[in-house]
């Protein structure tokens, strides 16, 4: 089987995604998918698709957690030690991300929504560098990726305060999750294929079936594990109904932030 790739940059990721929604329902064309995909839809004044009606679930890949690290000018050491000194000094901390509206923005002003929190926020082009500005101690905290955490594990200059999962990751067995400071906290991202909706059942079983069996070759799982992905293959209504509850999750977060900005 031949698989073409056409990047289609641009908006977000907007238009590569609407491009897919108005392609032939026939599974020769899908698009790899994240979180992203409800977040852009939810975030635009006019979305060019519709993140849940123009879809069809095909085959989930894994999922990705995020990881709230802290530099270590800042004297906490715990998300409770954090939450508590960024209490007692309202608007005197800030926070790095990836740029304004990027998941790494979205799941720090959830945080500090949730935990009651008053910080400036600083918009970087990339996580490289928010970790950079963390590292220097001129931002104060940033939620990043797995993958931008990891690296830091050993480095004095950072803490590694709390995994944005329900549970600890795989990846950083020690560090636990932010919810057991801040109850009802949970930011994580999947990774999946998508098909224009419509597509015939038959195809996507195909699909998924064929996804199934690369998530079993170890080869797939190294290179997975590289990129911070826990793989977590999924039935085609079993992906529907996790795109359905991730839109919901990120239609509170995004109102969330929309509160904070």
């Amino acid at each position: 089987t031949t698989a073409i790739i056409d990047n289609r940059p641009g908006a977000g990721g907007a238009i590569g995604t609407a491009s897919t929604a108005k392609a032939a329902p026939d599974g020769q064309t899908l698009i790899f998918a994240a979180s992203s995909h409800n977040i852009t839809a939810l975030l635009g004044a006019n979305p060019p698709y519709d993140p849940i009606r123009d879809f069809a679930g095909v085959a989930n890949i894994g999922t990705q957690s995020y990881v709230l690290m802290a530099s270590a000018a800042v004297p906490a050491k715990t998300v409770g030690e954090f939450v508590e000194y960024a209490r007692a000094n309202p608007g005197k901390l800030n926070y790095a991300s990836a740029g304004h509206g990027s998941s790494s923005h979205l799941a720090m002003a959830y945080f500090a929504s949730l935990a009651g929190l008053e910080m400036m926020h600083i918009p970087f082009k990339s996580t490289a560098d928010a970790n950079n500005d963390v590292l220097a101690a001129r931002s104060h905290a940033a939620i990043v990726p797995n993958v931008g955490a990891i690296p830091f594990v050993k480095d004095e200059r950072i803490r590694l305060l709390g995994v944005t999962s329900q549970r600890r990751s795989a990846f950083l067995p020690a560090v636990p999750p932010v919810s057991e400071s801040v109850p009802g906290y949970r930011f994580d991202s999947w990774f999946g294929l998508l098909a224009p909706a419509k597509t015939p059942a038959a195809v996507i079983a195909r699909i998924n079936a064929a996804v199934a069996k690369l998530l079993r070759e170890p080869v797939i799982l190294a290179r997975l594990a590289i990129q911070g992905v826990e793989p977590r293959p999924l039935s085609p209504e079993a992906f529907e109904r996790l795109i359905r509850e991730d839109y919901e999750d990120m239609a509170r977060v995004v109102k969330a932030v929309g509160r904070i900005e």
